[in-house]
């Protein structure tokens, strides 16, 4: 009679030998032989075999990772950046439905983002940015319920921030900088209980910060506010103070006008503020220079009364991949 550990031993090597023959699900293996047969990718080279998950001696073509669904594996991410990509965006990748990670960022993809994009029910991260994409964002990516990173940031979509992205309830960060975006940014955003990072900045954006926030409890958790090189107008709202949360507000480069309300010094974490180049006029409130944490306020451009002076030495604020590594 086999002992206790041999009978382990067997369903060890049972179960290592079942994840190591099942296969890959064909609508997977389908839909990757698709995009590698219309694109020609520079990875091409790499995407050896017709199983993207990896057939017999040979590895899971590069950028690929799949995992084990009951008798099945499936792709769960697609990585392919920075290899100068040309062609429209590749619909194939929209039956990839298991994806939970997209991230086709630094190339050369054209057109638009397919509506089909919302069939992709498990995406957590969706990175397009630096590519030449264009027309409108598909309002289908409010379907993607677990986002939570959505970049989209330095391509050419036109025309409004699609008010659908509010129905997104995990997402944290959303880069939509540097596009040629129009309209209002929707204050429903604002009910996003997540969002920690918006970034609108560079577009053709117009409205005011009255109405962006005008929910009651708007952006509970937004640390970042990027909206500099826009159109904005009006004051900045005392109601503002209200996003406790905030870090950085970089306003710089908009038709905001009148005086810095005192609340805004009270906001208890503000490290960051850029008002340079606006229309702002009288004093800034002795607060701010007393502000623990604030390390830079930039006021260049504006017409304040003499005397009025900046904090520390402005530089444009760079964020790195590496700070929102998930």
């Amino acid at each position: 009679m086999a002992s206790r550990c041999e009978l382990l031993a067997i369903c060890v090597l049972s179960l290592f030998f079942a994840l190591a023959h099942s296969k890959t699900l064909k609508r997977d293996v389908k839909a990757l032989n698709e995009i590698k047969a219309s694109l020609g990718w520079r990875v091409v080279y790499s995407w050896v075999g017709d199983d993207p998950c990896g057939d017999g001696d040979l590895p899971p073509w590069s950028g690929v990772t799949c995992s084990t669904q009951g008798d099945y594996r499936v792709v769960t991410e697609l990585e392919v950046y920075a290899v100068s990509i040309v062609g429209p965006f590749p619909i194939a990748v929209t039956n990839l439905l298991d994806l939970t990670r997209l991230d086709l960022h630094n190339n050369k993809l054209t057109g638009p983002i397919p509506p089909q994009i919302g069939r992709l029910k498990r995406l957590k991260v969706l990175n397009l940015r630096w590519n030449k994409l264009q027309d409108v964002i598909p309002p289908e990516i409010g379907e993607l319920k677990r986002l939570t990173h959505l970049y989209l940031s330095f391509n050419s979509f036109k025309g409004e921030i699609p008010k659908e992205l509010a129905a997104l309830p995990e997402l944290r960060y959303l880069y939509l900088q540097e596009n040629r975006l129009i309209g209002r940014i929707p204050a429903e955003l604002g009910t996003l209980q997540n969002l920690r990072h918006l970034d609108a900045g560079n577009n053709h954006l117009v409205g005011t910060i009255r109405e962006l926030i005008r929910f009651d409890g708007s952006f509970p958790s937004l640390r970042n506010l990027y909206l500099n090189n826009n159109y904005l107008s009006g004051g900045i709202p005392a109601q503002l103070s209200n996003l406790t949360s905030l870090e950085i507000v970089y306003l710089s480069y908009n038709k905001f006008i009148g005086n810095i309300p005192f609340a805004i010094a009270h906001i208890p974490k503000l490290t960051f503020l850029y008002l340079d180049h606006n229309q702002f006029t009288g004093r800034i409130p002795d607060a701010f220079y007393k502000h623990p944490f604030l390390k830079e306020m930039y006021i260049e451009g504006n017409m304040f009364k003499q005397g009025v002076n900046p904090i520390g030495t402005h530089k444009v604020l760079e964020v790195s991949d590496a700070d929102f590594a998930v």
